[in-house]
């Protein structure tokens, strides 16, 4: 099913743990400047929040945050805050009211929204000069050894497991429709220490890496760990790196 579509697939419920664990945090310096950008630091709605990574970097400017998903295994999972309302609800019919939000965000899970649903409902719970926001990332990068291997995880082994609607990550979001008159982003970039097992830990969170090891019966990933471990010792922290990709656009 592609991005457009109008029914829900979960592709996270099932390890949602794993997912809330291991999955990449994102940068202090996109919070600050997506504060910044808004036209009020009030109310902020994070759609598709998952385990609530992008709601807890809101809180942290937002006097209340309100953080929906379609999962209900991911809001159980989600990381809990004073400021912040965890609901379950589709991305099409938040609950919200009218011209009340200055913040909407999206990370890493635009593309598999129901846009137009989606960006009706953005523009109907914004308030004027309100900003929506989406963001993704897609490989991460280590040393050469490790991002070669990542790669042919991700495109040789794993590949034909993704569901539709990954190759927009693939190309930055840059194909998808965006219809709020959007501004100039400063670059951004995950960075995180990682172990070798903490590392293996988030290449599990992966749909793909699920989907392959349910259908085959095996861990697509030990087609590619003689790799990483030759290229990274049990007892190293490395520095991992996942550029980010961000539209953004005021609500006229």
């Amino acid at each position: 099913m592609g991005p457009m579509s109008h029914r829900f697939a979960d592709h996270f419920s099932r390890g949602s743990s794993d997912y809330a664990a291991f999955r990449p945090r994102y940068p202090a310096a996109l919070f600050a400047w997506l504060a910044a950008t808004s036209p009020g630091r009030e109310l902020a709605w994070d759609c598709a929040t998952g385990s609530g990574q992008a709601a807890i970097g809101l809180a942290r400017h937002f006097a209340r945050v309100v953080a929906t998903d379609a999962s209900e295994a991911q809001i159980q999972e989600a990381e809990p805050s004073g400021a912040i309302e965890y609901r379950v609800a589709p991305a099409d019919a938040s609950g919200l009211p009218a011209g009340t939000m200055d913040l909407v965000t999206v990370a890493q899970a635009l593309h598999w929204l129901p846009l137009d649903g989606f960006y009706a409902e953005a523009r109907r719970v914004l308030r004027s000069g309100g900003l929506l926001a989406a963001w993704g990332y897609s490989l991460p990068v280590v040393s050469p050894g490790v991002d070669r291997a990542v790669r042919t995880l991700h495109t040789d082994v794993v590949g034909p497991c993704w569901p539709p609607g990954r190759e927009m990550v693939e190309a930055r979001y840059a194909p998808l429709p965006f219809p709020f008159p959007e501004i100039d982003i400063p670059s951004f970039a995950i960075e995180q220490q990682m172990t070798r097992g903490a590392f293996e830990g988030y290449l599990r969170t992966w749909s793909a890496v699920r989907r392959f090891a349910d259908s085959h019966h095996m861990d697509p990933l030990a087609m590619v760990l003689p790799d990483i471990h030759a290229a990274w010792s049990p007892d190293e922290v490395c520095a991992v790196r996942w550029p980010l990709f961000v539209r953004a656009g005021h609500r006229p």
